[in-house]
């Protein structure tokens, strides 16, 4: 491979596309986590309610 040919282009353009990679799979990864939390937190109220407690009061 001989590195005389390539463009200084290389060196702007794959840190850029890892970059954007990077932010999209953070944003599209926090979307999912935040998800599944929610989720989790609708069957912890659910069985709380089936099972007659229901959910906790908040402390004052």
């Amino acid at each position: 491979m001989n590195f005389a040919n390539m463009t200084s282009a290389h060196f702007i353009f794959i840190p850029v596309v890892l970059f954007v990679g990077v932010v999209i799979g953070w944003i599209l990864g926090s979307r999912a986590a935040r998800d599944a939390f929610a989720m989790e937190l609708r069957k912890r109220d659910a069985r709380l309610r089936a099972s007659g407690s229901g959910p906790a009061a908040p402390n004052p």
